[in-house]
């Protein structure tokens, strides 16, 4: 577990603003509910960006056999572009995060980008506490570092921020989008009925 402590206004100026910012988005709007695809469904590690994915997927379904996770699954062929493409939901399976990184090792059409050969330098999202009230730390209903614990990148992704919360907790989750590789596992750990933090797909 990582705790670090900052003031009360770097809190405020860093805390939620800096992670809507890490994910493109702006705050009010990450407290809105999001379209289900959109907020849910992120691509594997390596993914191009949509357009480019989507034209260079040939929908045959070699990276979902790859996954030794079961990870992955592919969108019903819907008429849609992303129709049969590959996608996970962090909520229900996370990135296991291979170092060998199976999924792009056996697409052949580069559609998951060869040139990724770490999978920490994955971008598939960001996390972020979307649902502060949600959050048991957030809220002061109790002490959970679930989030934390879970992060593949110890001390790196994700720390716990010591400082009054506008909710009144004194603990709040913090995700660096730099290092964040969206995998998914703070979500999928989170002990909330409903998801205090989530990732933020980067391809959409």
């Amino acid at each position: 577990m990582v705790i670090r402590q900052i003031s009360r206004r770097r809190f405020l100026q860093t805390g939620l603003c800096g992670l809507a910012a890490g994910a493109g988005l702006s705050l009010p709007l990450m407290l809105e509910p999001l379209p289900a695809r959109a907020l849910t469904h992120i691509r594997p590690p390596g993914a191009l960006d949509a357009h480019a994915f989507d034209a260079a997927c040939i929908r045959c379904g070699l990276c979902v056999e790859a996954c030794p996770y079961d990870t992955l699954r592919l969108f019903d062929f819907d008429g849609s572009t992303q129709g049969g493409t590959p996608y996970f939901i962090a909520r229900e399976v996370p990135c296991e995060m291979c170092p060998d990184i199976p999924c792009l090792q056996a697409c052949p059409t580069g559609a998951l980008d060869p040139g990724l050969d770490e999978i920490n330098d994955a971008t598939m999202g960001v996390a972020a506490l979307s649902h502060p009230g949600l959050c048991n730390s957030y809220v002061g209903n109790s002490f959970c570092d679930r989030c934390v614990r879970a992060c593949p990148l110890q001390g790196q992704a994700i720390t716990l921020v010591i400082g009054p919360t506008p909710m009144g907790g004194l603990f709040t989750p913090v995700v660096d989008p730099d290092v964040c590789t969206g995998c998914g596992k703070c979500e999928h750990d989170c002990i909330a009925p409903s998801a205090a933090i989530r990732v933020v797909p980067r391809h959409v």
